[in-house]
């Protein structure tokens, strides 16, 4: 929900609206939270239609402290949705498309402004379905501005994930090139002791990213 108003009525979308009525089967007069994707929510009652009434009770979370971010480059089907999907779950802040050298998925400009609004409306339903109150970013970059960035390759053989690590890029089925990992500023870390299907280690950086920075928190 785009904004949560001064407290008069809140005016839900078709999709949104459909979700509370179809998907979650809620009776009118039972209470939502009603979310703006940028930490603010307020408690509501659905009124069995397209909007809200609000209660008076609303506050706002902080910007989450030490973002974490996931790239990947695409796969084939609709498995990049899932990847967006696991990752808003788990809680990645930024989550961004690119390409390498052995992508075999390439999207031109109409292609990548399609699906990363597609991507975007799965990130929008991900966080409500799982209560989250801040919307990842969804974007697109070239893989040598990330790794400019010094975003760290995950690679078998690479270094354990250590504290401090904040981004991680994953590449296609056929892996990195000898010159991909030649421009990285940063060592390659490891997710594990098998070779991952693309979309797996782009959720399983989601699951090492986000437990890092929690054991940061202590």
């Amino acid at each position: 929900m785009a904004d949560l108003g001064d407290g008069a009525d809140l005016e839900l979308d078709e999709p949104a609206a459909h979700h509370l009525g179809r998907v979650l089967r809620l009776r009118p007069g039972e209470l939502v939270c009603a979310a703006d994707g940028a930490g603010g929510w307020r408690l509501a009652t659905w009124g069995g239609a397209d909007r809200l009434e609000p209660t008076g009770v609303a506050g706002r979370e902080p910007v989450p402290s030490a973002p974490v971010a996931v790239a990947f480059a695409p796969v084939k089907g609709d498995r990049p949705e899932l990847v967006v999907q696991k990752l808003t779950e788990l809680g990645v802040d930024r989550i961004v498309v690119t390409s390498s050298a052995r992508s075999v998925v390439r999207w031109d400009a109409e292609r990548e402004r399609r699906h990363l609004l597609r991507l975007r409306r799965v990130a929008a339903e991900a966080t409500a379905q799982c209560r989250r109150l801040w919307l990842p970013t969804i974007d697109s970059a070239q893989l040598g501005s990330l790794l400019g960035e010094g975003w760290s390759l995950a690679d078998v053989g690479g270094v354990a994930p250590a504290d401090g690590l904040r981004s991680i890029l994953i590449g296609p089925e056929g892996g990195w090139s000898d010159e991909e990992r030649a421009r990285a500023r940063v060592p390659s870390v490891s997710l594990g002791e098998h070779v991952l299907r693309a979309e797996t280690a782009a959720i399983a950086a989601g699951v090492v990213l986000t437990t890092l920075r929690r054991d940061d928190r202590g």
